[in-house]
Protein backbone atom coordinates (compact mmCIF):
# COMPACT_ATOMS: atom_id res chain seq x y z
CA UNK A 1 0.00 0.00 0.00
CA UNK A 2 1.11 3.79 -0.92
CA UNK A 3 -0.04 7.18 -0.11
CA UNK A 4 -2.71 9.02 -2.39
CA UNK A 5 -1.26 10.67 -5.10
CA UNK A 6 -0.14 14.42 -4.69
CA UNK A 7 -1.47 16.69 -6.75
CA UNK A 8 -0.11 20.45 -7.84
CA UNK A 9 3.35 22.25 -8.77
CA UNK A 10 6.29 21.40 -6.67
CA UNK A 11 8.41 23.14 -4.92
CA UNK A 12 5.86 25.43 -4.06
CA UNK A 13 7.34 29.42 -3.94
CA UNK A 14 9.43 30.47 -1.21
CA UNK A 15 7.97 32.68 0.97
CA UNK A 16 8.43 36.41 0.20
CA UNK A 17 9.43 38.60 3.23
CA UNK A 18 6.52 40.78 2.64
CA UNK A 19 4.35 42.84 4.94
CA UNK A 20 1.18 41.40 5.85
CA UNK A 21 -1.90 43.20 7.08
CA UNK A 22 -5.25 42.20 8.62
CA UNK A 23 -8.07 44.98 10.47
CA UNK A 24 -6.38 45.07 13.69
CA UNK A 25 -2.54 44.38 13.24
CA UNK A 26 0.08 44.37 10.29
CA UNK A 27 3.06 41.81 10.35
CA UNK A 28 6.45 43.46 8.66
CA UNK A 29 9.57 42.00 8.35
CA UNK A 30 11.55 42.13 11.34
CA UNK A 31 14.04 44.79 11.01
CA UNK A 32 16.97 46.32 13.48
CA UNK A 33 15.13 49.52 13.44
CA UNK A 34 12.35 47.76 15.33
CA UNK A 35 14.67 46.10 18.49
CA UNK A 36 13.99 49.34 20.80
CA UNK A 37 10.49 49.21 20.84
CA UNK A 38 10.14 45.69 21.01
CA UNK A 39 12.41 46.03 24.27
CA UNK A 40 9.76 48.31 25.54
CA UNK A 41 6.52 46.22 24.86
CA UNK A 42 8.73 42.96 26.24
CA UNK A 43 9.93 45.18 29.07
CA UNK A 44 6.16 45.74 30.17
CA UNK A 45 6.39 41.63 31.48
CA UNK A 46 8.60 42.38 34.62
CA UNK A 47 8.27 39.26 35.57
CA UNK A 48 9.87 37.83 32.30
CA UNK A 49 6.99 34.74 32.28
CA UNK A 50 7.10 35.52 28.26
CA UNK A 51 10.22 34.36 28.12
CA UNK A 52 10.05 31.00 29.93
CA UNK A 53 9.43 28.45 26.95
CA UNK A 54 11.80 30.97 24.20
CA UNK A 55 15.14 28.96 23.78
CA UNK A 56 16.28 32.79 24.53
CA UNK A 57 16.99 34.77 28.06
CA UNK A 58 15.10 37.76 28.39
CA UNK A 59 16.47 40.80 26.85
CA UNK A 60 17.89 42.85 29.54
CA UNK A 61 19.60 45.82 28.06
CA UNK A 62 18.70 47.34 24.56
CA UNK A 63 21.50 45.93 23.04
CA UNK A 64 20.60 42.42 23.48
CA UNK A 65 17.57 43.34 21.25
CA UNK A 66 19.38 44.79 19.02
CA UNK A 67 21.93 41.77 18.23
CA UNK A 68 18.83 39.56 17.70
CA UNK A 69 17.33 41.96 15.65
CA UNK A 70 20.49 42.42 13.47
CA UNK A 71 21.08 39.00 13.09
CA UNK A 72 17.20 38.32 12.22
CA UNK A 73 16.91 40.34 10.17
CA UNK A 74 18.97 39.09 7.60
CA UNK A 75 17.54 34.96 8.32
CA UNK A 76 15.69 33.27 5.78
CA UNK A 77 14.52 30.44 7.59
CA UNK A 78 13.46 31.56 10.20
CA UNK A 79 11.91 34.36 8.51
CA UNK A 80 11.13 37.19 11.25
CA UNK A 81 8.08 39.63 11.53
CA UNK A 82 7.66 42.16 13.79
CA UNK A 83 3.86 42.31 14.84
CA UNK A 84 2.30 45.98 15.15
CA UNK A 85 -0.73 46.71 16.47
CA UNK A 86 -3.76 49.01 14.98
CA UNK A 87 -1.84 51.58 16.46
CA UNK A 88 1.35 50.99 14.99
CA UNK A 89 3.42 50.04 18.42
CA UNK A 90 5.71 46.88 17.94
CA UNK A 91 4.24 44.52 20.19
CA UNK A 92 5.98 41.15 19.30
CA UNK A 93 7.61 39.26 16.91
CA UNK A 94 6.76 35.53 15.11
CA UNK A 95 8.23 33.66 12.40
CA UNK A 96 7.75 31.60 9.61
CA UNK A 97 10.39 28.17 10.10
CA UNK A 98 11.41 24.71 8.99
CA UNK A 99 10.45 25.84 5.19
CA UNK A 100 10.48 22.96 2.88
CA UNK A 101 9.07 23.98 -0.25
CA UNK A 102 10.26 20.82 -1.89
CA UNK A 103 6.70 19.27 -0.32
CA UNK A 104 4.70 22.30 0.71
CA UNK A 105 5.04 22.63 4.63
CA UNK A 106 5.89 24.77 6.44
CA UNK A 107 5.74 25.99 10.76
CA UNK A 108 5.12 29.03 12.68
CA UNK A 109 7.07 29.76 15.53
CA UNK A 110 9.08 31.54 17.89
CA UNK A 111 5.84 33.47 18.96
CA UNK A 112 6.79 36.22 21.96
CA UNK A 113 3.94 38.78 22.18
CA UNK A 114 4.31 41.56 24.42
CA UNK A 115 1.65 41.98 27.37
CA UNK A 116 -0.65 44.15 25.61
CA UNK A 117 -0.79 41.51 23.03
CA UNK A 118 -2.09 38.27 24.64
CA UNK A 119 -5.71 37.37 24.35
CA UNK A 120 -6.07 40.15 21.86
CA UNK A 121 -7.70 40.08 18.92
CA UNK A 122 -4.12 41.40 17.25
CA UNK A 123 -2.97 38.32 18.91
CA UNK A 124 -5.16 35.62 16.96
CA UNK A 125 -5.35 37.46 13.53
CA UNK A 126 -1.63 37.33 13.14
CA UNK A 127 -1.60 33.77 13.17
CA UNK A 128 -4.53 33.89 10.86
CA UNK A 129 -2.53 36.00 8.29
CA UNK A 130 0.76 33.62 8.55
CA UNK A 131 -2.03 30.36 7.66
CA UNK A 132 -3.86 32.35 5.45
CA UNK A 133 -0.90 33.27 3.70
CA UNK A 134 0.72 29.71 3.65
CA UNK A 135 -2.17 27.68 2.16
CA UNK A 136 -3.72 30.19 -0.28
CA UNK A 137 -1.21 32.66 -1.58
CA UNK A 138 2.48 29.83 -1.49
CA UNK A 139 -0.15 27.11 -1.70
CA UNK A 140 1.47 25.07 1.16
CA UNK A 141 -0.23 21.75 1.97
CA UNK A 142 0.85 21.40 5.55
CA UNK A 143 1.23 24.23 8.62
CA UNK A 144 2.88 23.05 11.52
CA UNK A 145 3.10 24.01 15.40
CA UNK A 146 5.14 23.07 17.84
CA UNK A 147 6.08 23.72 21.32
CA UNK A 148 7.21 22.62 24.95
CA UNK A 149 5.23 19.46 25.82
CA UNK A 150 4.96 22.18 29.46
CA UNK A 151 3.59 24.97 27.75
CA UNK A 152 0.15 24.61 28.60
CA UNK A 153 -0.58 27.92 27.04
CA UNK A 154 0.86 27.14 23.68
CA UNK A 155 -0.90 23.86 23.45
CA UNK A 156 -4.37 25.56 24.39
CA UNK A 157 -3.98 28.25 22.09
CA UNK A 158 -2.88 25.66 18.81
CA UNK A 159 -6.23 23.65 19.99
CA UNK A 160 -7.99 26.96 20.18
CA UNK A 161 -6.18 28.20 16.61
CA UNK A 162 -7.58 25.09 15.30
CA UNK A 163 -5.00 22.35 15.19
CA UNK A 164 -4.83 18.96 15.60
CA UNK A 165 -2.39 17.41 18.06
CA UNK A 166 -0.12 14.39 16.66
CA UNK A 167 1.90 13.13 19.21
CA UNK A 168 4.56 14.25 21.70
CA UNK A 169 8.59 13.83 20.56
CA UNK A 170 9.67 12.72 24.08
CA UNK A 171 13.57 14.06 24.83
CA UNK A 172 13.54 16.16 21.13
CA UNK A 173 15.81 18.96 22.57
CA UNK A 174 17.50 20.63 25.56
CA UNK A 175 16.70 24.18 26.10
CA UNK A 176 18.25 26.38 28.62
CA UNK A 177 19.66 23.42 29.54
CA UNK A 178 16.78 21.47 30.22
CA UNK A 179 14.87 18.50 28.79
CA UNK A 180 12.36 19.61 26.46
CA UNK A 181 9.86 17.41 24.97
CA UNK A 182 7.87 18.69 21.78
CA UNK A 183 4.21 18.71 21.21
CA UNK A 184 3.09 18.35 17.36
CA UNK A 185 0.29 20.04 15.91
CA UNK A 186 -1.21 20.77 12.11
CA UNK A 187 -3.26 21.88 10.18
CA UNK A 188 -3.39 20.41 6.09
CA UNK A 189 -4.58 22.41 2.88
CA UNK A 190 -7.80 19.64 2.71
CA UNK A 191 -8.44 21.31 6.38
CA UNK A 192 -7.86 25.08 5.63
CA UNK A 193 -11.60 26.31 4.20
CA UNK A 194 -13.09 25.53 7.29
CA UNK A 195 -10.70 26.53 9.41
CA UNK A 196 -10.65 29.75 7.50
CA UNK A 197 -14.68 30.51 7.85
CA UNK A 198 -14.02 30.01 11.76
CA UNK A 199 -11.32 32.63 11.84
CA UNK A 200 -13.09 34.89 9.94
CA UNK A 201 -16.89 34.90 11.73
CA UNK A 202 -14.68 35.46 14.93
CA UNK A 203 -12.82 37.91 13.36
CA UNK A 204 -15.36 39.84 12.27
CA UNK A 205 -16.26 43.25 13.83
CA UNK A 206 -19.93 42.24 14.30
CA UNK A 207 -18.64 39.61 17.15
CA UNK A 208 -17.27 41.95 19.16
CA UNK A 209 -19.37 44.41 21.22
CA UNK A 210 -18.15 48.21 21.86
CA UNK A 211 -15.90 47.72 24.82
CA UNK A 212 -14.69 45.01 22.11
CA UNK A 213 -15.20 42.08 24.13
CA UNK A 214 -16.54 39.25 21.88
CA UNK A 215 -19.65 37.55 21.67
CA UNK A 216 -18.50 33.94 20.64
CA UNK A 217 -15.39 32.39 21.41
CA UNK A 218 -13.44 31.50 18.56
CA UNK A 219 -13.90 27.64 19.58
CA UNK A 220 -17.85 27.77 18.65
CA UNK A 221 -17.29 29.49 15.80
Amino acid sequence: MTGAPVTGAFPRPYPPHVPLSGRSVRLDPLRLDDADALFEAFAEDPSGSGWTYMPLEPWDTPEVARRFCATQQASADPQFYCIRDRDDRASGFCSYLRINPAVGTIEVGWIHFAPRMRRSVAATEAIYLLMRNAFETLGYRRFEWKCDALNAASRAAAERFGFTYEGTHRQASITKGRNRDTAWFSILDHEWPAQKSRFERWLSPGNFDSAGRQRTRLSAC
